[in-house]
């Protein structure tokens, strides 16, 4: 199969190292020559350009440019692909682009590969940075079948672990457990960064360690992404975040009460409730 990747980055790269281990042909275009000859020499694909028309052969296409650049891409690809060709993207807000994308090119599903770290271009691209993290496609009613099992079987064949809905129900969710996340941790560095006394803040730097590396680790990353975030997914992500602000009311409170049966119990909750959301038994293999 020709593969087409349109944004050669942490995403794109992998994809391509993935698929073109499989013999995949996978053919790559970055706004930078330079990118393109780094993913040729990487082995990340097959041949790589500046020019969308590299994709004319290309029998589906991942369109993983930044949220902002979705739109504007697929116009420019649109005159470059044979009339059956794929499109799915990768972006981490789906109702929008899906709203956009789909009256462009009918064979269109969204695709969110959720995997990465915070690192960001070509240089970071890796073999199996998918495997065995959630992948999920967002059909619509009017989304041929045909489509969405051809990208969820090369979804599959990344070892990640496949998940089927609605754009707009995959919005609700990644703002609970990937929007949220990052603005409340962005807001962690933000308030550490208001200590007044030069001294404490200076020793707080220094004593720092797992706790504050893991609890800020994504508020720290790309701004890019964060702000995508926020304009992509503002709805439901003003809504968690409202939600967040009412329990975090509630934890103030009880400390500002010394209320420290209810803290217990609510950290009790907390506590039993979180092996719902990640596995303890992965955290420690990592």
């Amino acid at each position: 199969m020709n593969i087409g990747i349109v944004g050669l980055g942490l995403i794109g790269g992998s994809l391509g190292l993935d698929l073109r281990s499989q013999r995949h042909r996978v053919l790559g275009v970055s706004r930078q020559e330079r990118t393109c000859q780094l993913a040729i020499a990487r082995g990340v694909v097959d041949d790589a350009s500046v020019d969308l028309a590299l994709l004319t052969a290309a029998d589906v296409v991942f369109i993983c440019t930044p949220l902002a650049a979705i739109s504007s891409t697929v116009h420019q690809l649109i005159p470059h692909l044979s009339p059956t060709a794929i499109l799915t993207d990768v972006g981490s807000v789906k109702l929008s682009v899906v709203k956009t994308i789909a009256p462009l090119w009918p064979n269109f599903v969204g695709g969110h590969p959720m995997a990465g770290n915070s690192e960001s271009g070509i240089e970071s691209a890796q073999f199996r940075l998918f495997k065995n993290n959630p992948y999920v496609i967002t059909p619509t009613n009017e989304t041929p079948p045909t489509v969405t099992e051809t990208v969820e079987n090369l979804a599959r064949s990344l070892g990640a672990i496949i998940y089927r809905c609605s754009p707009a129900d995959h919005d609700r969710a990644v703002a609970w457990i990937s929007h949220l996340p990052v603005i409340i941790s962005a807001s962690l560095i933000g308030a550490c960064l208001n200590e007044p006394d030069p001294a404490v803040l200076k020793l707080a730097q220094n004593f720092a360690s797992s706790g504050f590396r893991d609890t800020s680790r994504v508020g720290g990353g790309n701004p890019e992404l964060g702000v995508m975030m926020a304009r992509y997914n503002r709805i439901e992500l003003l809504r968690s975040l409202e939600q967040y602000r009412d329990r975090f009311d509630q934890i103030f409170d009880q400390i500002e009460r010394e209320d420290w049966q209810g803290l217990a119990q609510q950290l009790l909750i907390n506590q039993q409730a979180r092996p719902r959301f990640v596995d303890p038994k992965q955290e420690l293999e990592f």
